[in-house]
Protein backbone atom coordinates (compact mmCIF):
# COMPACT_ATOMS: atom_id res chain seq x y z
CA UNK A 1 0.00 0.00 0.00
CA UNK A 2 1.40 3.20 -1.03
CA UNK A 3 2.33 5.61 2.45
CA UNK A 4 0.58 8.62 2.66
CA UNK A 5 0.85 11.61 4.96
CA UNK A 6 -0.64 11.48 8.32
CA UNK A 7 -3.14 13.71 8.75
CA UNK A 8 -4.02 12.76 12.47
CA UNK A 9 -1.69 12.06 15.43
CA UNK A 10 -2.90 8.20 15.21
CA UNK A 11 -2.86 7.91 11.59
CA UNK A 12 -0.40 6.32 9.46
CA UNK A 13 2.73 7.90 8.69
CA UNK A 14 5.34 8.33 5.96
CA UNK A 15 8.67 6.80 6.74
CA UNK A 16 11.10 9.28 7.80
CA UNK A 17 13.45 11.18 5.22
CA UNK A 18 17.23 11.18 6.31
CA UNK A 19 18.99 14.34 5.96
CA UNK A 20 21.03 13.28 3.94
CA UNK A 21 18.20 11.95 1.08
CA UNK A 22 16.73 15.39 1.22
CA UNK A 23 20.42 17.24 0.64
CA UNK A 24 20.83 14.82 -2.18
CA UNK A 25 17.59 15.19 -4.09
CA UNK A 26 17.74 19.33 -3.42
CA UNK A 27 21.25 18.89 -4.84
CA UNK A 28 20.24 16.93 -7.86
CA UNK A 29 17.39 19.83 -8.60
CA UNK A 30 19.28 22.60 -8.21
CA UNK A 31 22.15 20.87 -10.35
CA UNK A 32 19.96 20.29 -13.49
CA UNK A 33 18.21 23.44 -12.90
CA UNK A 34 21.71 25.51 -13.07
CA UNK A 35 22.88 23.45 -16.54
CA UNK A 36 19.70 24.23 -17.71
CA UNK A 37 19.97 27.74 -17.02
CA UNK A 38 23.82 27.74 -18.20
CA UNK A 39 23.09 26.59 -21.55
CA UNK A 40 20.69 30.17 -21.67
CA UNK A 41 22.90 32.79 -20.25
CA UNK A 42 21.06 35.60 -22.49
CA UNK A 43 17.58 35.35 -23.43
CA UNK A 44 17.51 37.80 -26.32
CA UNK A 45 14.80 37.66 -28.88
CA UNK A 46 17.20 36.99 -31.84
CA UNK A 47 14.97 38.61 -34.56
CA UNK A 48 15.80 41.99 -32.59
CA UNK A 49 19.12 41.66 -33.05
CA UNK A 50 20.68 39.76 -35.53
CA UNK A 51 19.65 38.85 -39.45
CA UNK A 52 17.21 36.51 -40.18
CA UNK A 53 14.48 35.16 -42.98
CA UNK A 54 11.43 34.29 -42.02
CA UNK A 55 10.52 32.17 -45.05
CA UNK A 56 13.56 30.43 -45.39
CA UNK A 57 13.07 26.46 -45.20
CA UNK A 58 13.98 25.54 -41.73
CA UNK A 59 16.61 22.85 -40.66
CA UNK A 60 15.19 19.47 -40.94
CA UNK A 61 14.04 18.23 -37.29
CA UNK A 62 15.59 15.50 -38.16
CA UNK A 63 19.05 17.47 -37.48
CA UNK A 64 17.65 18.31 -34.14
CA UNK A 65 16.59 14.84 -33.05
CA UNK A 66 20.06 13.44 -33.99
CA UNK A 67 21.78 15.77 -31.94
CA UNK A 68 23.46 14.06 -28.90
CA UNK A 69 23.03 17.95 -27.00
CA UNK A 70 19.63 18.15 -27.36
CA UNK A 71 19.25 14.92 -25.71
CA UNK A 72 21.90 15.73 -23.52
CA UNK A 73 19.85 18.94 -22.36
CA UNK A 74 16.38 17.11 -22.47
CA UNK A 75 17.98 14.91 -19.64
CA UNK A 76 19.21 17.59 -17.32
CA UNK A 77 15.64 18.60 -17.44
CA UNK A 78 14.19 15.71 -16.57
CA UNK A 79 16.05 15.20 -14.03
CA UNK A 80 15.39 18.62 -12.78
CA UNK A 81 11.57 17.74 -13.20
CA UNK A 82 11.78 14.62 -12.07
CA UNK A 83 13.98 15.47 -8.44
CA UNK A 84 11.56 18.60 -7.41
CA UNK A 85 8.43 16.16 -8.04
CA UNK A 86 9.77 13.62 -5.72
CA UNK A 87 11.18 17.09 -3.43
CA UNK A 88 7.49 18.41 -3.45
CA UNK A 89 5.45 15.76 -2.51
CA UNK A 90 7.38 15.17 0.79
CA UNK A 91 7.69 17.74 3.56
CA UNK A 92 11.07 19.65 2.47
CA UNK A 93 9.35 20.50 -0.78
CA UNK A 94 6.30 21.99 1.44
CA UNK A 95 8.85 23.97 3.94
CA UNK A 96 10.08 25.53 0.19
CA UNK A 97 6.97 26.46 -0.73
CA UNK A 98 5.58 27.90 2.37
CA UNK A 99 8.89 30.03 2.81
CA UNK A 100 7.93 31.24 -0.64
CA UNK A 101 4.55 32.03 0.14
CA UNK A 102 6.28 34.25 2.69
CA UNK A 103 8.60 35.73 0.87
CA UNK A 104 6.25 36.78 -1.93
CA UNK A 105 3.32 37.44 -0.05
CA UNK A 106 3.62 41.70 -0.71
CA UNK A 107 3.94 40.83 -4.30
CA UNK A 108 0.64 38.35 -4.53
CA UNK A 109 -1.31 40.84 -2.26
CA UNK A 110 -1.28 43.47 -4.91
CA UNK A 111 0.22 41.39 -7.57
CA UNK A 112 -3.04 43.26 -10.41
CA UNK A 113 -2.21 46.47 -9.51
CA UNK A 114 1.34 45.57 -10.13
CA UNK A 115 0.32 43.85 -13.40
CA UNK A 116 -1.40 46.74 -14.71
CA UNK A 117 1.18 49.10 -13.44
CA UNK A 118 4.07 47.03 -15.89
CA UNK A 119 1.84 46.35 -18.74
CA UNK A 120 0.93 49.96 -19.02
CA UNK A 121 4.77 51.32 -18.29
CA UNK A 122 5.65 48.56 -21.29
CA UNK A 123 3.41 50.76 -23.63
CA UNK A 124 4.63 53.90 -22.33
CA UNK A 125 8.22 52.72 -23.33
CA UNK A 126 7.43 51.41 -26.82
CA UNK A 127 5.20 54.55 -27.56
CA UNK A 128 8.77 56.58 -26.37
CA UNK A 129 10.55 54.11 -28.57
CA UNK A 130 8.17 55.00 -31.22
CA UNK A 131 7.37 53.44 -35.05
CA UNK A 132 7.00 50.05 -34.13
CA UNK A 133 4.28 47.62 -33.47
CA UNK A 134 4.34 45.60 -30.09
CA UNK A 135 7.71 44.47 -29.99
CA UNK A 136 11.22 45.96 -31.30
CA UNK A 137 11.51 43.56 -34.98
CA UNK A 138 8.04 44.65 -35.70
CA UNK A 139 8.64 48.08 -37.46
CA UNK A 140 5.69 50.44 -39.02
CA UNK A 141 6.34 54.22 -40.48
CA UNK A 142 2.73 54.87 -39.24
CA UNK A 143 2.65 57.47 -36.35
CA UNK A 144 -0.64 56.48 -35.21
CA UNK A 145 0.47 53.07 -34.07
CA UNK A 146 2.33 55.03 -31.46
CA UNK A 147 -0.10 56.70 -30.50
CA UNK A 148 -2.28 53.73 -30.12
CA UNK A 149 -0.49 52.09 -28.09
CA UNK A 150 -0.28 55.17 -25.80
CA UNK A 151 -4.18 55.18 -25.44
CA UNK A 152 -3.64 51.41 -24.24
CA UNK A 153 -1.70 52.37 -21.83
CA UNK A 154 -3.70 54.82 -20.94
CA UNK A 155 -6.67 52.46 -20.47
CA UNK A 156 -5.08 50.16 -18.26
CA UNK A 157 -5.63 51.51 -15.14
CA UNK A 158 -9.10 51.24 -14.78
CA UNK A 159 -11.25 48.25 -14.62
CA UNK A 160 -14.19 50.13 -16.77
CA UNK A 161 -11.30 50.52 -19.71
CA UNK A 162 -9.42 47.76 -19.73
CA UNK A 163 -11.45 45.99 -22.40
CA UNK A 164 -10.36 48.75 -24.25
CA UNK A 165 -7.10 47.96 -24.05
CA UNK A 166 -7.53 44.43 -24.51
CA UNK A 167 -9.00 44.92 -28.03
CA UNK A 168 -6.31 47.44 -28.23
CA UNK A 169 -4.01 44.38 -28.40
CA UNK A 170 -5.41 42.46 -30.46
CA UNK A 171 -6.79 45.18 -33.23
CA UNK A 172 -2.80 45.72 -33.15
CA UNK A 173 -1.47 42.49 -33.86
CA UNK A 174 -4.24 42.45 -36.39
CA UNK A 175 -3.23 45.81 -38.41
CA UNK A 176 0.28 44.41 -38.20
CA UNK A 177 -0.34 41.78 -40.89
CA UNK A 178 -0.94 44.30 -43.49
CA UNK A 179 3.11 44.63 -42.88
CA UNK A 180 3.96 41.17 -41.90
CA UNK A 181 3.24 37.60 -42.55
CA UNK A 182 1.26 35.78 -40.54
CA UNK A 183 3.93 33.32 -39.72
CA UNK A 184 6.42 35.72 -38.30
CA UNK A 185 3.42 37.65 -36.18
CA UNK A 186 2.71 34.10 -34.16
CA UNK A 187 5.51 34.59 -32.26
CA UNK A 188 3.98 37.31 -30.30
CA UNK A 189 -0.09 35.29 -30.71
CA UNK A 190 0.37 33.90 -27.62
CA UNK A 191 1.53 36.59 -25.32
CA UNK A 192 -0.39 38.96 -26.73
CA UNK A 193 -3.66 37.04 -26.56
CA UNK A 194 -2.28 36.02 -22.88
CA UNK A 195 -2.12 39.81 -22.13
CA UNK A 196 -5.87 40.61 -23.56
CA UNK A 197 -7.41 37.81 -21.58
CA UNK A 198 -6.12 39.09 -18.58
CA UNK A 199 -6.92 42.79 -19.51
CA UNK A 200 -10.66 41.67 -20.01
CA UNK A 201 -11.45 38.69 -17.06
CA UNK A 202 -9.46 41.29 -14.77
CA UNK A 203 -12.34 43.97 -15.31
CA UNK A 204 -14.86 41.05 -14.79
CA UNK A 205 -17.26 41.20 -11.59
CA UNK A 206 -18.10 37.79 -11.83
CA UNK A 207 -15.59 35.76 -9.70
CA UNK A 208 -15.82 32.45 -11.67
CA UNK A 209 -14.34 34.36 -14.57
CA UNK A 210 -11.63 36.90 -12.81
CA UNK A 211 -10.01 33.90 -11.12
CA UNK A 212 -9.02 32.41 -14.06
CA UNK A 213 -6.95 35.52 -15.49
CA UNK A 214 -3.65 34.43 -13.98
CA UNK A 215 -4.39 31.06 -15.57
CA UNK A 216 -4.58 31.98 -19.18
CA UNK A 217 -2.06 34.73 -18.06
CA UNK A 218 0.81 32.02 -17.78
CA UNK A 219 -0.31 29.58 -20.69
CA UNK A 220 0.19 32.76 -22.65
CA UNK A 221 3.34 33.44 -21.46
CA UNK A 222 4.43 29.28 -21.64
CA UNK A 223 3.30 28.91 -25.14
CA UNK A 224 5.16 31.86 -26.08
CA UNK A 225 7.81 31.05 -24.35
CA UNK A 226 7.77 27.54 -26.32
CA UNK A 227 7.11 28.32 -29.85
CA UNK A 228 10.23 30.98 -30.11
CA UNK A 229 12.52 28.33 -28.81
CA UNK A 230 11.57 26.38 -31.74
CA UNK A 231 13.51 29.16 -33.67
CA UNK A 232 16.92 27.71 -32.07
CA UNK A 233 16.16 24.49 -33.55
CA UNK A 234 14.88 25.78 -36.87
CA UNK A 235 17.18 28.43 -37.85
CA UNK A 236 20.49 27.84 -35.80
CA UNK A 237 22.79 30.21 -38.16
CA UNK A 238 20.18 33.05 -37.16
CA UNK A 239 22.40 32.76 -33.85
CA UNK A 240 25.74 32.44 -35.67
CA UNK A 241 25.99 36.97 -35.63
CA UNK A 242 25.34 36.86 -31.76
CA UNK A 243 27.42 34.02 -30.21
CA UNK A 244 30.60 35.91 -32.81
CA UNK A 245 29.69 38.89 -31.90
CA UNK A 246 29.59 38.54 -28.09
CA UNK A 247 31.17 35.05 -27.25
CA UNK A 248 31.31 35.43 -24.09
CA UNK A 249 27.16 34.55 -23.70
CA UNK A 250 28.04 30.17 -24.65
CA UNK A 251 30.89 30.37 -21.27
CA UNK A 252 33.39 28.85 -23.61
CA UNK A 253 31.10 26.26 -25.03
CA UNK A 254 31.34 25.72 -29.07
CA UNK A 255 28.23 27.50 -30.49
CA UNK A 256 26.41 23.59 -32.02
CA UNK A 257 26.70 22.46 -27.95
CA UNK A 258 24.88 25.79 -26.69
CA UNK A 259 22.48 26.64 -29.18
CA UNK A 260 20.78 23.19 -29.34
CA UNK A 261 21.12 23.39 -25.21
CA UNK A 262 19.88 27.02 -25.19
CA UNK A 263 17.14 26.17 -27.23
CA UNK A 264 15.86 22.99 -24.77
CA UNK A 265 16.38 25.35 -21.68
CA UNK A 266 13.85 28.04 -23.05
CA UNK A 267 11.34 25.32 -24.21
CA UNK A 268 11.12 23.70 -21.07
CA UNK A 269 11.16 26.23 -18.69
CA UNK A 270 8.27 27.49 -20.65
CA UNK A 271 6.59 24.41 -20.21
CA UNK A 272 7.30 24.04 -16.57
CA UNK A 273 5.48 27.52 -15.76
CA UNK A 274 1.66 24.80 -16.98
CA UNK A 275 3.49 21.94 -14.51
CA UNK A 276 3.14 21.88 -10.37
CA UNK A 277 3.63 24.71 -8.33
CA UNK A 278 7.11 24.35 -6.66
CA UNK A 279 8.16 23.20 -10.53
CA UNK A 280 6.47 26.13 -12.00
CA UNK A 281 7.48 28.83 -9.30
CA UNK A 282 11.25 27.24 -9.68
CA UNK A 283 10.85 27.42 -13.96
CA UNK A 284 9.81 31.33 -13.04
CA UNK A 285 12.81 32.52 -11.01
CA UNK A 286 15.00 31.01 -13.89
CA UNK A 287 13.76 32.48 -16.39
CA UNK A 288 13.42 36.25 -14.61
CA UNK A 289 17.63 35.27 -14.18
CA UNK A 290 18.34 34.66 -17.71
CA UNK A 291 16.12 37.84 -18.38
CA UNK A 292 17.95 39.86 -16.31
CA UNK A 293 21.22 38.95 -17.51
CA UNK A 294 20.54 39.15 -20.75
CA UNK A 295 20.11 43.12 -20.16
CA UNK A 296 23.44 44.09 -19.70
CA UNK A 297 24.72 42.55 -23.16
CA UNK A 298 21.66 43.84 -25.56
CA UNK A 299 21.11 46.73 -23.49
CA UNK A 300 17.68 48.36 -22.97
CA UNK A 301 15.88 46.82 -26.19
CA UNK A 302 16.21 43.65 -24.41
CA UNK A 303 14.87 45.03 -21.33
CA UNK A 304 11.71 47.15 -23.00
CA UNK A 305 10.94 44.04 -25.42
CA UNK A 306 10.54 41.30 -22.09
CA UNK A 307 9.29 43.73 -19.77
CA UNK A 308 5.28 42.04 -19.88
CA UNK A 309 7.17 38.60 -19.73
CA UNK A 310 9.33 39.19 -16.72
CA UNK A 311 6.47 40.80 -15.01
CA UNK A 312 4.22 37.85 -15.47
CA UNK A 313 7.13 35.54 -14.44
CA UNK A 314 7.28 37.60 -11.32
CA UNK A 315 3.45 37.07 -10.48
CA UNK A 316 4.26 33.27 -11.20
CA UNK A 317 6.90 33.21 -9.19
CA UNK A 318 4.87 34.46 -6.29
CA UNK A 319 1.83 32.61 -7.50
CA UNK A 320 0.89 30.84 -3.48
CA UNK A 321 -1.81 28.45 -5.11
CA UNK A 322 -1.74 24.64 -4.79
CA UNK A 323 -4.54 24.13 -6.81
CA UNK A 324 -4.34 22.83 -10.35
CA UNK A 325 -7.41 24.56 -11.45
CA UNK A 326 -8.99 23.58 -14.68
CA UNK A 327 -5.72 23.48 -16.71
CA UNK A 328 -5.64 19.25 -17.28
CA UNK A 329 -1.89 19.56 -17.56
CA UNK A 330 -1.82 20.62 -14.13
CA UNK A 331 -4.77 18.14 -12.55
CA UNK A 332 -3.24 15.19 -14.07
CA UNK A 333 -0.24 14.39 -12.14
CA UNK A 334 -2.14 15.08 -9.38
CA UNK A 335 -4.84 12.16 -10.26
CA UNK A 336 -2.12 10.02 -11.13
CA UNK A 337 -0.38 7.74 -8.71
CA UNK A 338 2.84 8.83 -7.26
CA UNK A 339 4.59 6.44 -10.06
CA UNK A 340 2.00 7.73 -12.67
CA UNK A 341 3.36 11.34 -11.82
CA UNK A 342 6.91 11.11 -12.45
CA UNK A 343 6.30 9.14 -15.72
CA UNK A 344 3.66 11.78 -17.14
CA UNK A 345 6.82 14.01 -17.40
CA UNK A 346 8.59 12.97 -20.16
CA UNK A 347 5.29 11.51 -21.82
CA UNK A 348 3.32 15.27 -21.23
CA UNK A 349 7.15 17.01 -22.56
CA UNK A 350 7.02 14.71 -25.52
CA UNK A 351 3.41 15.58 -26.36
CA UNK A 352 4.62 19.27 -26.31
CA UNK A 353 7.17 18.85 -28.25
CA UNK A 354 5.91 16.69 -30.95
CA UNK A 355 2.79 19.52 -31.28
CA UNK A 356 4.33 22.58 -31.53
CA UNK A 357 7.66 21.33 -32.97
CA UNK A 358 4.68 20.09 -35.90
CA UNK A 359 2.74 23.06 -35.95
CA UNK A 360 6.08 25.29 -36.28
CA UNK A 361 7.82 22.81 -39.48
CA UNK A 362 4.37 22.29 -40.63
CA UNK A 363 2.45 25.50 -40.81
CA UNK A 364 5.72 27.16 -42.45
CA UNK A 365 5.94 24.28 -44.84
CA UNK A 366 2.24 25.71 -45.64
CA UNK A 367 2.85 29.49 -45.86
CA UNK A 368 5.85 29.06 -47.76
CA UNK A 369 6.57 25.90 -49.27
CA UNK A 370 8.47 23.16 -48.27
CA UNK A 371 12.02 24.77 -50.04
CA UNK A 372 11.26 28.40 -49.21
CA UNK A 373 14.44 30.38 -49.43
CA UNK A 374 13.30 33.54 -50.69
CA UNK A 375 12.95 37.01 -48.83
CA UNK A 376 15.49 39.95 -47.40
CA UNK A 377 17.47 39.83 -44.12
CA UNK A 378 16.28 42.73 -41.54
CA UNK A 379 18.76 45.34 -41.05
CA UNK A 380 21.58 44.26 -38.61
CA UNK A 381 21.61 46.12 -34.85
CA UNK A 382 24.68 44.80 -32.94
CA UNK A 383 27.16 43.17 -35.36
CA UNK A 384 28.81 44.92 -38.66
CA UNK A 385 27.69 43.04 -42.26
CA UNK A 386 29.64 40.17 -42.81
CA UNK A 387 29.39 38.53 -46.93
CA UNK A 388 30.58 35.14 -45.12
CA UNK A 389 27.74 35.53 -43.04
CA UNK A 390 24.62 32.57 -43.96
CA UNK A 391 22.40 35.36 -44.07
CA UNK A 392 22.66 38.38 -46.76
CA UNK A 393 24.50 41.77 -45.88
CA UNK A 394 22.89 44.12 -44.82
CA UNK A 395 20.51 45.68 -47.17
CA UNK A 396 16.94 47.55 -47.35
CA UNK A 397 15.03 46.65 -44.61
CA UNK A 398 11.63 44.28 -45.80
CA UNK A 399 8.77 43.59 -43.85
CA UNK A 400 8.17 39.75 -43.47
Amino acid sequence: MKPVLATQANGPREPRTTQSQIVRRAAAGLAALGASAWALPAQAHVKWFAPYIVDAAPQPIGATLTNPWFWTGIGLVLAFFLATLTVERRAPGQMVLSGLDRISAPLWSRSDDFLRVCIGAFFVAIFAVGGIYLTPDLKTDSELVSWAQLLIAACIFSRRTMPIAAAGIITLWVVALREYDLFHLLDYLALGVGVAAYLLLASMDDPKWRERRFLVLRWGVAIALMWSSLEKFAYPNWFYPLVEEKPFLTFGMPRDVFIPMAGVAEFTLGFGLLWTPLVRRLSAAALLLIFFTAVYPFGRIDLVGHAMIMAVLFVVAADPCRETGAAVVEKMPRALPRLGTLAFVPAGLAVALVVLVSGYWGLHGAFYGVDAVTGQPTELTTHSPNREHPHLPQGTHAHR
